[in-house]
């Protein structure tokens, strides 16, 4: 079982990202001890920063640590990936970022979304027959691509964890913890590349 001491998670998003969903697990993941990587897509390597959505209007910036095309999955413990409405659904059409979720999926680490970013499960091809949850607005899409949808603050089925919103940020940290402390998940139906 892995210390969550040793362990390297990496974020990914990129601008539009829910501000609270990205902050408050690095922030909780760092203070348990793990090392934190942030990367987003090349197209927004132009600058070394992502900028977030706080709930109504544009926050803050998050510095990015790496550009997805530098970033071998192999290195990493865990894949986080933050909603809002912005957010997921810019990256589920980068070609590598979804490669990025298969890589870590098919390898059994944790992978965690939460708000809209099981829009990028769903892309990933990884939401069919899996206990999962997300924002109540996207419940219909999880469901139509074959996932078994629940109302609760986080889901966790074989290391995939779920959950719906920022009220459900302290819950959604505390699994990512467990669940990499956990190890590989086995058991998963491997995702097509």
């Amino acid at each position: 079982m892995p210390d969550i001491k040793q362990a390297k998670i990496l974020i990914m998003a990129t601008d539009g990202f829910e501000q609270s969903e990205l902050m408050v697990p690095k922030k909780k993941l760092s203070e348990a001890g793990a090392t934190v990587v942030v990367a987003s897509p090349t197209s927004r390597m132009k600058q070394d920063s992502i900028r977030g959505w706080n709930e109504k209007d544009w926050g803050e910036s998050v510095k990015v640590d790496k550009n997805l095309e530098d970033i071998d999955p192999s290195q990493f413990d865990a894949l986080v990936l933050p909603g809002g409405q912005i957010n997921p659904d810019k990256l589920r059409v980068e070609p590598k970022a979804i490669e990025i979720i298969h890589a870590f999926y098919n390898s059994g680490k944790t992978v965690a979304a939460i708000c809209h970013a099981p829009w990028l499960l769903i892309e990933a091809g990884l939401i069919k027959d899996l206990n999962c949850t997300s924002y109540h607005s996207i419940k219909t899409d999880v469901i139509n691509a074959g996932g078994k949808w629940r109302d609760e603050k986080v889901v966790t089925d074989r290391g995939l964890i779920t959950s719906r919103n920022p009220g459900d940020l302290d819950a959604f940290s505390a699994k990512i913890i467990e669940e990499v402390q956990e190890g590989k998940h086995s058991g998963r139906r491997q995702a097509a590349e």
